[in-house]
Formats: C-alpha cells, structure tokens, sequence
C-alpha cells in the first residue's frame, strides 16, 4: 500500500482506512472468521509452483487480490494479475475516474479456480452519492513465466459488462437521456425490453441533442470503439429526457423478448414489408451483442429465396416445372449432398424448394454460367450489400461476394463466404414476399432527413408471385416450415435453414424466416441444429404477436 494507507484483520474483516482529500473508505469482508495482524500475514499467495493452482492457492491470491484493491491500491493489486500494465489503470480509475467513493467487496467459496465476490458500492460525483450493487467473479491461473498464482485478467473483474478495453465513468454524459416511444406512443424502456438496451444507447447517442433534452449525472461503460454508445449503469442525477418516437410496436417487441428466452445465443427481428418498418429487435446473448442487427453469420438455406429469384428471373426454372433434385452433385471438385442423402423424383421445383433440396440449386450453377449473377440479384433486387442501409442505428447491410469454384456454388445453398443477419434474411422475405425493397428502418427517415437506400430494380411480378407461392408451400404440410408454422394463422409462408460453422463436427447455426400478412420475423440460434427445430419456433411467437 501507498504510505497513506493503513490495513488490519479485525473478527476477519480486511479494513482499510485511506486518507487524503478525495479519498473513501474500502472494505474487504472476508468469509475466514479468525486471524489477526499485519495485512496479508499468512495469506500471501505461493511464490512459486507448476500446474494448476491449488484450492489454497486460490483462495490465497483471490483475497490478497482483492484486499488490494479494496485497499485502493492499484500497483499491489495489479501485481497479483497476469496482466498487471492492463489491470493497474483499471483499479485506478474505479476510485479516480469512476468516482467510487466507497465499497465492501465480499468474496464467496471458490469453485475450483474461479471465486465469485459481491460489491457493495457508493458512487459520489458532485455531492450526490448512489448505490451501486452487484456480482462479479475471478479466475485465478498459473503465470507462464512466473509460475506464481495469479489472477486472470479480465476488465469484467471489475465490473461484470466490462469488455475488452471498456471502462467505468462517471460524469456528465455529452449525450442526454431519452424516452423511446413505440409506433403507437408506449413508452420502449430497457427494464421492460432488455433486448433494447444497445439500442437505445445507440438511439441516445445519435438523437438525443436532436430530441430536446438535458444531461443529468450518471455512471457509464465507455466503450473501446470510438462511435460505439456509452452504457449507462447508474443515474446519479436525473436529467430532462427528450422524446424519440420509433417504428417499433410495444406488442410484437414483447413477444420477441419472450421468444428468444428459449434459447442462448439467439436473434431475431421483426419487419412490416410494406413499408420496412422494424418492429422488434431482440437478442439473448451473453457479450450483449445486437446481433439481430450486425451480426455476420452464413444463412444457410434461407438465402435460398434470393437464389431462386436468380433463377426465376432468368427462366431457368419454375415454381410449377419440374426440377431434377439428386442425393448428391459435384461442382469444380466438390461434392454437395441434401440431407441425408435424400432425393425426389419428378417433383416441381417448388417442392425442392419446399423440402429445401441443395442440388436443386446447386445443379442450375453452370446453366446460369455467370458467377456474378447472384451478387448482382443481392444488390439490383434485394438491395443486398450496397453498404448504405441508415436503419437508425448501427447495422450491417449483408454480403454476397462474387465467388468462383466451389465457393460459388456454396453461396447458392447460403454458405461460403456469404455473410447475414436476421434483419438482412427479413429484408430479403419482405422483398419477396411485395416485390419490392424497402430499406428497413427503426426510425423514421425525416427525423434526421437522412437518406434511405434504394434496390436498383422491382422484382419480376411473374418472379415475387412464384416465390410467395413458394413460401406458401414450404410452411404447408409436407414442407420444412410446416411444423414450426402450424400455430401461424392467416396467409403465411416460410423458409428454414441451417448453416454450418467450423466444420461438419459442430452443429449448424438455425436459421428460420416466415411471414404471415403484413409481418415478416427472420431468426437464428447459434449451434442451433436444423432451422425448424430452433430458430422456427422463435419465428412462430412473434408472428402471432402480430
């Protein structure tokens, strides 16, 4: 410790009394009812050893650790961690930057390597101090070239939402606070819809001065990313929020936070086709990711509505003609298979569709004869990768690059290096499903004036009405979508997908995108399995929320 700080054990309990100006006063509560003495006496961690850490070894560094930094001493601390030029302006700035003018820190029993703690937190920035309570854990490791038991750092150490180069503030936000209000007046706040809180960070940071309000006091993450939004962790003093009305609906947004609930790592997004209107963005990811919006994943065979567009759209196949749909086909060296090896015989295309037949696609590739006809499908048609969505926030527009050999016949199947989100696989089944783009929005365009992207041409009539005929069919019985879609009411369709990641070894991504009348939702669970089995049930409870 600094020589103004003085530390004892007392009935163990770890005080430490800080003095000077603008110093508080920390306590570290420990679980060890008995000792007494110098700080840290018989509980300095081994100095050196090989292996994992021992459960005293643990226990050891974890409380001389967090003594430390209880202790308000930041070099200390940062020495106890494998990364001790990281961790020491990290515990510095708790007191100095985030204005934590007081805490308890009480740690739990280990389990294993890992010590789970709870703060007890006072915050106090211009004569205002707030509470600030909550759970946080540790890992302690074996230093690589020490040897020495440390503490694994991490910037969540400190704070559970801390990520990579985040970090705690306190102050006055440059941005003011703001109130969210529906397509119909409700308010949208993140207790409510937790899935929003990115989102309306996002909204706060780019509309707030426009909306009307003033800054209060509060305490924050500053983010790594310069344009990334601050998150706001505690009010401290409120200030006046302004007013933003979004496109979304308080209804089908409850619904999507709902639906996500059944499964980890999972998006989805709900769109009006006839007009891009996003009505529900929800995500339940564990990094607080909108991955709904930005996420970059292949789509699998979702992606099959944009290619049988391609397709349609230059006569090489119909809705009511029949298709060849093989067990296998092999292009440029390269075998593509159809689940489990099925195949139909003298089927229509619409039912390869249906039954989501990868060589019924696959196999049009060399009558097609133009690798940059499927990009060129995305960006004309789809409105697909043109790099200029201004949804309101922060997303990612989809990418379907020109590919040759076998990558580009794994793009017609959604896979290779094309990349999508639940928002772009929406977009795309509004645009089949009216035949026409329209750039999803979560704000209106003439809250800012900012400009709206525009495909460079309408779908075919005679194309977006096979498609939709086509969606009809895969959501009826006998198609993949059929069981997932059966509680769906009113005209609906659909399409599934599954998309592999790493290897066959790992289980696909689900994916899954349905509509029924004016409300298209697209979806995807990481690891997910087949699209109807995950990603579809999702789909199903925000439509009928519709």
């Amino acid at each position: 410790m600094n020589g103004a700080a003085k530390g004892a054990i007392v009935g163990g309990v770890f005080l430490a009394m800080v003095g000077g100006a603008g110093y508080g006063v920390y306590a570290l509560v420990s679980d060890d009812s008995a000792g007494s003495g110098r700080a840290g006496d018989g509980d300095r961690p081994a100095a050196v050893g090989s292996g994992p850490p021992s459960t005293k070894e643990v226990e050891q560094t974890a409380k001389a650790f967090l003594a430390a930094w209880a202790a308000g001493d930041e070099r200390a601390a940062a020495d106890l961690t494998n990364n001790a030029q990281a961790a020491q302006p990290a515990v510095a700035g708790f007191k100095a930057k985030a204005y934590v003018s007081k805490a308890v820190i009480t740690p739990g029993a280990a389990a294993g390597t890992t010590v789970p703690f709870t703060v007890a937190a006072e915050v106090t920035y211009e004569g205002t101090t707030k509470p600030l309570a909550y759970a946080s854990q540790l890992t302690v490791v074996r230093g690589v070239t020490t040897g020495k038991a440390l503490v694994d750092w991490q910037p969540s150490v400190l704070h559970p939402q801390l990520q990579k180069d985040e970090t705690l503030r306190a102050g006055t936000p440059a941005a003011p606070p703001v109130t969210a209000v529906d397509r119909n007046g409700k308010e949208l706040s993140p207790e409510k819809y937790p899935s929003l809180r990115t989102v309306l960070d996002q909204l706060r940071k780019t509309y707030g001065e426009k909306a009307g309000g003033t800054p209060g006091a509060e305490l924050w993450i500053e983010p790594a990313a310069q344009d990334a939004p601050k998150r706001t962790l505690l009010t401290l003093v409120e200030g006046k929020p302004g007013t933003i009305r979004t496109r979304l609906d308080a209804g089908v947004q409850a619904a999507a936070e709902q639906a996500v609930k059944k499964y980890p790592e999972s998006s989805v997004v709900a769109v009006k086709p006839s007009t891009g209107d996003i009505l529900a963005v929800a995500n339940n990811r564990k990094d607080g990711f909108n991955a709904a919006m930005q996420g970059t994943r292949a789509p699998g065979s979702t992606l099959k509505i944009m290619t049988a567009a391609m397709l349609l759209d230059r006569g090489l196949v119909g809705a009511d003609k029949v298709a060849p749909c093989e067990p296998s086909v092999s292009w440029d060296g390269k075998v593509f298979k159809n689940l489990k090896g099925f195949s139909l015989t003298g089927q229509t295309f619409a039912t390869s569709f249906a039954r989501s037949c990868n060589t019924a696609f696959i196999g049009q590739i060399d009558e097609v004869g133009d690798n940059g006809a499927l990009p060129r499908e995305a960006r004309e048609v789809f409105g697909i990768g043109l790099d200029n969505w201004k949804t309101g926030i922060v997303s990612f527009d989809g990418m379907v690059p020109e590919a040759s050999g076998p990558e580009a016949a794994a793009e017609y199947i959604g896979q290779g290096a094309i990349q999508m989100n639940p928002l772009n696989i929406a977009s795309v089944t509004a645009t089949a499903k009216t035949g026409v783009f329209r750039q999803p929005v979560i704000v209106p365009a003439d809250l800012d004036g900012r400009p709206i992207a525009q495909a460079e041409r309408r779908m075919k009539p005679s194309v977006q009405q096979q498609l939709v005929q086509m969606l009809r069919r895969t959501a009826a019985p006998g198609g993949t979508a059929a069981e997932a879609m059966a509680s769906v009411g009113g005209d609906k369709g659909a399409k599934t997908g599954s998309a592999e990641v790493g290897g066959e070894d790992n289980s696909p991504d689900s994916w899954f995108t349905g509509y029924s009348g004016d409300l298209v939702a697209a979806a995807m669970v990481e690891a997910g399995g087949h699209g109807g089995e995950a990603a579809g049930p999702l789909v199903a409870t925000v439509l009928r929320a519709g």
